[in-house]
């Protein structure tokens, strides 16, 4: 019998959230130190990228920009893990301003990678701020033919899953990497949305998300009679009424956006706070009619005075739905984010469940005396998970990550950094290299 579901619970859960965050903003604030430095006289400081720290070395003059001109980044991915096998492609980002005296930059960025493991990767994300900011539109398209490997519900998991009892029921000890349940899918996204703006700063946008996965193989899946083994994809999947080889979901949103940050690639200043709802629909396809809730903080804080580069950075993130109204895949997880960049220090997906709460702090500071060429952030993250069939609520159990890294400007007009990240979880660790910062 499934459990009875309740919107009272999913208000409950952003009560919680709050408190969480709350907590997790003023430890920061209490343990992380703030550094100073001498404050460089403005006119004897001149702002550098990597390009002209390149035509220094070559001697010449550095290269004059229009203003508001855009800036175009390609990058080569390489990488290998477990997982994908050896990985190769590019990526880039297009960061550019439209028309009008006051508009904001807008970024544009994709990849395209191919795995040794045969696995396709092409993603394409957009936000941009139409003339004189009037709308804000962001979306996400992906197609990917990939695998992936699931640990189960909640922040807990393995620990007490199903491939934990029978794994222990056999006499074989049960390491996380044991645990692991590799899985190959399609997937297939495309969200897409426009905010019109109400008044500075304030924007209300509608908008459509598809996500689809099929061709779904569950590798480690046995139904042989005397030889089993129930993965929790399989269990979810049955127990809710889903397919185990395929689904999608349909549906309608509605956003409302707050954003006073001074550029969305690099904040110095500012609050962003992003409140959606997604509602799946039957007669949009979908199989149940379902509500998914997401909501999004960041802010960024100078803390020096003599020189403002040194920041706090804060984001937070709580998903909320009501437990069995969505496929096992499409559930909040880490690094399901629109780019990709929450839970650093853990693989991609490595916690999931019917009600996930992400918050991260980033204490980012200049390296370089002068330039801003070189950076670095140290960072500490938390994640906590539901599970509603073993009864775990979110804040039961809360998994860290910490680490650092450098950043260095490539583009001067747009504050774009490449990004060098090393992040650490409990028994797990990531390198992490990307376009603009994390958040």
């Amino acid at each position: 019998m499934k459990p009875v579901r309740s919107i009272c619970s999913s208000g409950q859960s952003v009560v919680q959230f709050l408190r969480f965050a709350s907590i997790v903003f003023l430890s920061a604030f209490t343990t992380i130190p703030v550094f100073s430095q001498e404050q460089m006289a403005a006119d004897t400081c001149v702002k550098k990228d990597l390009s002209d720290i390149i035509r220094e070395a070559r001697n010449k003059p550095p290269k004059e920009k229009k203003e508001g001109e855009g800036s175009l980044l390609l990058f080569p991915i390489i990488g290998s893990n477990p997982a994908i096998g050896f990985m190769m492609g590019v990526g880039g980002q297009y960061a550019f301003k439209m028309p009008g005296k006051n508009t904001l930059y807008s970024l544009i960025s994709g990849s395209a990678q191919y795995t040794t493991k045969n696995q396709v990767l092409f993603i394409m994300r957009n936000n941009v701020y139409s003339k004189n900011n009037k709308i804000f539109y962001t979306g996400d398209w992906r197609f990917q033919i990939f695998s992936q490997p699931t640990y189960g519900l909640g922040t807990r998991a393995p620990v007490g899953g199903i491939l934990d009892f029978q794994y222990n029921l056999l006499g074989v000890d049960a390491t996380i990497d044991s645990l692991a349940q590799p899985m190959n899918f399609n997937f297939a996204r495309l969200y897409q949305s426009a905010s019109l703006k109400l008044k500075e700063n304030i924007y209300l946008g509608i908008g459509y998300n598809f996500d689809s996965y099929s061709s779904i193989i569950d590798q480690r899946l046995r139904l042989n009679p005397g030889d089993s083994l129930i993965t929790s994809h399989y269990a979810y999947s049955r127990y809710y009424g889903f397919s185990p080889t395929s689904y999608f979901v349909s549906a309608f949103a509605l956003n409302f956006v707050y954003d006073s940050r001074d550029n969305m690639i690099n904040a110095t200043k500012g609050y962003y706070l992003l409140m959606n709802w997604q509602g799946s629909r039957r007669f949009l396809g979908s199989k149940n009619n379902a509500d998914f809730f997401n909501v999004e903080y960041r802010s960024f804080h100078p803390v020096s005075k003599k020189d403002p580069r040194h920041i706090l950075a804060f984001w937070m993130m709580g998903n909320f739905t009501p437990p069995g109204d969505f496929p096992y895949m499409i559930l909040p997880a880490t690094a399901y984010d629109q780019r990709s960049r929450s839970g650093r220090g853990y693989a991609q997906g490595r916690f999931r469940g019917t009600n996930l709460v992400y918050a991260e702090t980033e204490y980012r500071f200049p390296i370089s005396r002068c330039t801003d060429v070189l950076g670095g952030v140290l960072f500490v993250n938390a994640t906590s998970a539901t599970n509603p069939v073993s009864g775990e609520k979110l804040f039961d159990t809360v998994k860290p990550g910490y680490g650092m890294g450098l950043r260095v400007m490539i583009d001067k007009h747009s504050r774009t950094n490449l990004a060098i990240d090393f992040g650490f979880g409990h028994q797990s660790g990531g390198f992490y290299l990307a376009a603009s910062e994390t958040f």
